[in-house]
């Protein structure tokens, strides 16, 4: 891959840890991989180094700031990870260098750093994760009229300051076209695929099931708009109306909600029912996922949701798993006929097909084979990312062909 070598990459993301970000992470090493060298600033875990190297990437970590509420913690959250970050990026400048900033939102507000970097002559590229003024409005039940503008303004600015846009999904890329007049030839959908590496296929375990006759899954960070409160309520309506036993759900992931869910739990009555188990080791992820007969997607309809890509989905698919879900445009486009649908934010219908998919062997593997099979030929990360590369090559005039 000499064609890139020497091209240096400055990837910044402030929404998750790094290595834990599985996307930034499987972006900064396939770029490591194909000639790039690569550096991360994120937060860091308890524990992190501030400083190593993994795989080839630099990282460059700082202590994450408290989980705030609020206007004022927003306010307070993206101004303290900024200047962090714009402190820790003048350190990767002296050390490492680099020619272009990879900037991954949430939040919006790092095309100020692309907008300073680019008088010295580096890129930017804007790698669009999240829709900021949807999930803004979806996590907050009164959300503030003026932020929200304000986070539409800081959205806009940031698509004019990108020379490159990546977006996960369709629906993403529409919305670079029409709100931030983005140039369609300027915009790569690279999805967040499945990393085989890391998702590997494992003999069930039924011990896993705590004597139960099945197993319902759910994998995710648990925020208080990924709808983990409507499986809770649908596992009450699916024990209490529907008389459906003998199931344990496993409720995996970290997350600002975790606490507050655990309590809700408790609150339902769903004890012996219900598992957190907190953050668990891609070992016990895969044992898990493995050994599922349904898995789940909770995620209720808001303008966010609607429009974005959940990986647990694809992750789900991975194992062969059948997949109950509420019906939004985005889930639909990656699982097709690997899942079955309710009605958005309907809780009984929910649970219904949870009884009836669990009734259902065949459907379940029929359901199984159709998911595992669009991801091995058409979701994985082996196919996804190749317009990555192809995005980078294209930015710096780099003349290769990308195959698989």
């Amino acid at each position: 891959m000499k064609e890139s070598v020497g091209k240096r990459v400055l990837i910044i993301v402030q929404n998750l840890p790094v290595p834990f970000d599985r996307r930034v992470w499987l972006e900064a090493t396939t770029l490591t991989k194909y000639g790039y060298r690569v550096s991360v600033i994120s937060p860091r875990n308890k524990g992190d180094k501030r400083h190593t190297v993994l795989s080839g990437v630099s990282l460059y970590r700082y202590r994450a700031p408290v989980n705030t509420k609020g206007v004022l913690g927003y306010f307070f959250e993206f101004a303290y990870c900024w200047i962090v970050t714009f402190l820790l990026s003048l350190i990767v400048a002296m050390r490492e260098g680099f020619d272009v900033i990879h900037a991954c939102n949430p939040p919006d507000t790092f095309f100020l750093l692309g907008a300073f970097y680019k008088l010295f002559g580096k890129k930017y590229i804007f790698d669009h994760h999240d829709l900021a003024p949807e999930m803004y409005q979806a996590k907050y039940k009164e959300p503030n009229a003026m932020l929200h503008r304000g986070l539409l303004k800081l959205e806009k600015c940031t698509f004019r300051t990108a020379d490159t846009v990546l977006t996960t999904n369709e629906s993403h890329k529409e919305i670079a076209m029409s709100r931030g007049s983005v140039q369609e030839e300027n915009i790569y959908v690279v999805r967040s695929g499945p990393d085989f590496d890391r998702l590997k296929v494992c003999p069930a375990e039924n011990e896993l099931k705590e004597k139960n006759k099945y197993l319902v899954t759910y994998l995710g960070e648990m925020c208080p708009q990924d709808g983990v409160d409507y499986l809770l309520r649908a596992i009450k309506i699916l024990k209490e109306d529907l008389h459906f036993n003998s199931t344990l759900f496993v409720i995996m992931g970290g997350g600002p909600a975790l606490e507050e869910l655990r309590r809700y739990k408790d609150e339902l009555g769903l004890n012996g029912s219900v598992k957190f188990t907190g953050r668990v080791s891609d070992e016990d992820l895969c044992r898990y996922l493995s050994t599922s007969d349904v898995c789940v997607d909770p995620d209720p309809y808001t303008e966010w949701s609607d429009r974005s890509t959940m990986n647990k989905v694809m992750e789900y698919m991975t194992f062969g798993k059948p997949i109950v879900a509420f019906d939004l445009k985005e889930t639909r486009r990656s699982a097709e006929d690997a899942a079955v649908y309710a009605r958005p934010n309907n809780e009984r219908e929910f649970a219904l097909l949870i009884k009836d998919l669990l009734l259902d062997t065949k459907s379940r593997a029929q359901m199984g084979e159709i998911g595992q099979k669009r991801v091995m030929e058409t979701l994985s990360w082996d196919h996804t990312k190749l317009n990555l590369i192809r995005a980078y090559d294209t930015l710096f005039g780099v003349a290769r062909e990308v195959v698989e």
